[in-house]
């Protein structure tokens, strides 16, 4: 396993922000007053994502139905992108079960929000084939690479 920190790469982040795709949103609620919401709001609206909200009460968000984990979203539907605005204490749980759903919902990279670090779970994935950006926010990425 990978002993130095984590480096996000500019080609993953131009790649996941200009990149229609589903991204599965782990902590979004119907909470409008989140960050998480209005950070999912961008994401569908300017960069054209459809969102997945993934929280314990499963709560619909932004027009989606959502699910309790990433476990519970059904078969068939593809999640490119999984985002977590979630407690670093909660990361490493969140990345194994996406590591176990990567087949299944065919994902491709995992989006650690602002202040989401978690150096061993990024090494996890990185090593499982999934691209990781840790610690930013694509509202703050987004200005950088707008094409």
């Amino acid at each position: 396993m990978s002993t130095s920190p984590h480096r996000n790469d500019d080609t993953v982040i131009r790649h996941l922000l200009t990149t229609p795709a589903t991204w599965a949103v782990v902590g979004l609620s119907a909470n409008t007053q989140r960050t998480a919401y209005g950070v999912s709001q961008f994401l569908r609206s300017t960069l054209g994502h459809r969102i997945i909200p993934v929280h314990p009460r499963a709560e619909e968000a932004l027009g989606e139905t959502g699910y309790a984990a990433l476990a519970d979203i059904p078969d068939g539907t593809a999640v490119e992108v999984v985002d977590l605005f979630v407690n670093s204490s909660l990361v490493g749980t969140i990345v194994d079960e996406a590591i176990a759903q990567k087949d299944r919902l065919g994902i491709q990279a995992l989006w650690l929000q602002l202040g989401v670090v978690d150096e061993a779970a990024a090494a996890r994935a990185a090593e499982a084939g999934l691209d990781v950006v840790m610690n930013t926010c694509p509202k703050i990425e987004y200005p950088r690479f707008r094409v």
